[in-house]
Formats: C-alpha cells, structure tokens, sequence
C-alpha cells in the first residue's frame, strides 16, 4: 500500500497539495471532519494523512497528479452509507470527498437525461425530478445520504432493478479522473455508440479502484402516474416464485418492486421498531410489491383481480394493499429497517446474488447451519426477490468468540459456489470481502482484474487494498 517513507515526506507533500489547489480545501489533524474515516460498515479504518474537498473536476485532477508524483494513496469518498468498507481511510493516505460537488447541471425533459456532478444526494435528484414527471431508475433506503458517484462507484441496486436493471443500465456517459491526473471526458448522451471499447463500465462498480468518477450523464425515466403497493402473506418461497411470474405476465414492465422477507425478519422489526403486522397471523414469508401503470382506478381494479387470482391458486394466504401514502409508507417502513436492526445488534452483513430459482433451497440450508453451529447468532434473512438478491443479517453478539465471526462468514460463502451465487450483489467488495472472492471468480478472472488495475493505475494510489484480495 502507498505510505510516506517519513514525517518530512508527508510535510513536503501537504505542501505541494496545497500549493496546487486553492485555500480552504485541504484539511487535517483535528480539523478533519468527525466519520471522514469509515463508512457504515466501521470495518477497519484509521486517520487520513489529509481530507481534500475538491469543487471542480480540475481540482480532483490536480489532487491526483499530487498524490501521483508522492505516491499517496488516495480514497474517493460520497455519502459514506457504503456496507463493506470501500470508503474506509488508513494512515498516510488522503480521503477525497466529492461531496461538494453537488451540482445538477442539466435536466433535458425532451431527452429523459439529466447531467450531474457526482456528491449529488439521492435524494436531492429525485425531487429536482419531480416537476419534470421523471424518474432516476435507482432507489434505496440511504437515499438522504448517498451520492449518485457513489452509486456508480459500486453500482448501487435497491428495490428498482427488476423494473430498471441496476446503476449500470442507467449511465450514458461519466467523466473520470485518472491516477495520474488524466482525465477522460466521456461525457455524450449517446443511448448507441459502438465506438471502440465502451470505458463508462469499466469504471462503473469499479469502486473507485481504477478512477474516480466526477460527472455523470443520466437515463431518466417517465414516471409512471398510478402506482399500488402491497404485503402478501406466502406460505412458501415457491410459492413468492409463482406470485412472481402471475404479476409478470399480468404487469409486464409494470412491476416497480418485489421484495422478500422470511418470518424471522418481520419479527425482528417489529420487536425494533413497533410497528403492528398487517396480518392477523405471522406467515413464513411476506413479500413487499409496488405496481404501476397509467391509471390509478384501473390499476386498483387489475391489481385486486390480480391478487384474488392468487388466492385462489392458495399462492397467497393474505394480502394487504395500502389505501393512502401513509399506509405505503409504513409498509415500506417494515422492509427498509435495516438501521434499526443494526442498532440493536452487532451485525454481521451478507449481501448474496442467487439465482431466483434457488433462493429457498439457499435460506433453508443457510439457516439450518448457521443455528447449528451457532445457535445464538440469530440470523434474518429478506432481500430483493426479482433480482436473486438476498440479504442476511446474523448478530456477533450471539457468537462465543470475536474470532467465530470469520468462520461464520466462511460457511455462509462456502455454500455459494455449489449454488451458482455470487458475494456480492449491490454493496461491492470494499475492503470486507476481498478475501472471499474467490468463492466466485476462477483465478483467471482475478488475474484479469489486477491486470486491468495496473493498467491505469500502476503504482496503486487508487483506494489501495480494495475489491482485489492481497498478493
């Protein structure tokens, strides 16, 4: 990893930093901002050397030809909500914040595109949307935080992408700074261009790893004016499966959302957060769905028929639709808890992709090893069912020795490979799992990667020690 080889080369190089971009955007020591040093995750992380907040992409570039020429590893920074560390500082290094840069530049309703520069919140975007009847096609519970760089960076899911695929299906174009100051103006709202190798994706989901994305050019969506949403109580995973396919081919392209939660879960969210189960028992399952399409009444009315059709079929044992915003709301509020249960417990995070089909079979051999051997690690399983994401949440707490919380993690990704999944759905690698990628890349496919990082960016000053595990 890049360091200073001693206190004079770290003056020398506060300096140049300095020297090279204008006053007040460097900081260090104790001014640096409190939780600059760790995202979510509070994986390992120590003091940066400095904190840099740049507000133009020529002041990203002017930092990284600095850190270049001293060889200082830099960590590209956005809303910090990240789950694996990706954003997380060590000693002798700088965190480069985006976060001031913040401007929408551009909103082309004619087009359905929008131009942004990267610390733009979520949220933010989404209600500068709003007068234009357009949407960004990714949504997510840290929406007040997190930035659209960062959703590049690791190529952010959520609970839209079985309606608009993932961060990468909504990009037509990045600027990115390279490890040497470089920088690539990608920047064209061309839905095809076939112009040679596309290098938008190779930055995207990269985590920061390979360059550091300033601006964005963004597909937009119409925003579809009638939208229902519902709980359903299930009685088993195949039956979410048959749930699913009826909605499809009832809705096409009017599903927004479908996610899963196993019975343990809503237990524990409701023990955290007091609110009241829709449902006059428990089920195993219960599965979170919004639909949406153009008229409201007519919607509500397939909607219903819908869901009786299922019923019918026993898919269902009960279902809720929500009457007002206030009732979606709190339907959603059962699914995007997760804070919540993290501050009651010591969590241990899993974000596995499956394959759709095998995401039962998965849950109950998981469960049935994780309680076998160890009984008191209280694992919640939910997740996105219309992708083959699912999330798991064990509690630390629950195990004899700090020690047990690695080889749990070990069981859980040693089931992978025999299932065809994956370690990493929406979060990325960061630095928490760059050890257990080789539950699903073949040893080629990592030599492919470290060759692709050395290409642009041999002397590893770009978020050292992430997504790639240690030679």
């Amino acid at each position: 990893m890049p360091h200073t080889s001693s206190r004079m080369a770290g003056n020398s190089f506060i300096e140049a930093l300095s020297a090279a971009l204008p006053a007040g955007r460097i900081k260090i020591g104790n001014n640096i901002p409190a939780g600059a040093e760790h995202d979510w995750s509070h994986e390992s992380h120590a003091a940066p050397l400095a904190w840099v907040a740049p507000q133009s992409t020529e002041e990203v570039a002017a930092t990284l030809r600095v850190c270049h020429a001293y060889r200082i590893g830099v960590v590209p920074q956005g809303g910090l909500t990240g789950l694996t560390g990706g954003a997380n500082t060590q000693q002798g290094i700088v965190a480069l914040s985006l976060s001031a840069m913040h401007a929408i530049e551009e909103i082309d309703a004619r087009t359905a595109v929008a131009q942004v520069q990267a610390g733009v919140v979520l949220q933010r975007l989404q209600e500068a949307l709003l007068p234009y009847d357009l949407v960004f096609g990714v949504d997510l519970g840290p929406r007040g935080s997190c930035q659209i760089g960062g959703l590049i960076a690791t190529n952010a899911g959520g609970s839209g992408v079985i309606q608009y695929g993932t961060t990468r299906a909504q990009i037509l174009g990045l600027e990115v700074v390279l490890a040497d100051g470089s920088i690539l103006p990608m920047m064209r709202a061309l839905p095809k261009n076939n112009s040679g190798y596309d290098l938008n994706q190779i930055f995207i989901g990269s985590e920061g790893t390979l360059g550091i994305i300033t601006r964005a050019i963004l597909r937009l969506h119409p925003c579809a004016p009638a939208r229902h949403t519902a709980l359903l109580a299930l009685k088993d995973y195949n039956a979410s499966l048959a749930v699913l396919q009826h909605l499809r081919a009832k809705f096409p392209q009017g599903i927004a959302a479908f996610e899963l939660m196993w019975e343990d879960y809503v237990s524990a969210v409701q023990q955290a957060t007091g609110l009241p189960l829709p449902f006059a028992t428990q089920a195993p399952l219960a599965a979170l769905l919004e639909i949406c399409g153009q008229n409201k009444d007519a919607l509500l009315t397939e909607f219903e028929n819908a869901l009786s059709e299922a019923l019918d079929q026993n898919w269902i044992e009960d279902a809720v639709i929500a009457a007002s915003q206030a009732q979606t709301t709190q339907l959603w509020k059962l699914r995007e808890s997760v804070p919540e249960l993290f501050a009651l417990r010591q969590p241990i995070n899993f974000d596995l992709s499956l394959p759709i089909s095998q995401g039962g079979a998965f849950v109950a051999r998981c469960r049935e090893l994780l309680l076998q051997r160890w009984p008191l690690c209280n694992p919640l399983f939910f997740g996105h069912l219309g992708d083959g994401n699912l999330h798991i949440i064990a509690d630390a707490k629950g195990l004899p020795a700090a020690i047990e919380a690695d080889a749990l993690c070990e069981a859980v990704y040693q089931l992978l490979p025999e299932f065809g999944g994956a370690i990493s759905a929406e979060h990325g690698i960061g630095s928490l799992r760059t050890s257990q990628l080789r539950y699903c890349r073949t040893t080629a496919e990592i030599a492919a990667m470290r060759a692709l990082k050395h290409a642009f960016d041999p002397n590893n000053i770009l978020n050292p020690g992430k997504v790639l595990p240690a030679q």
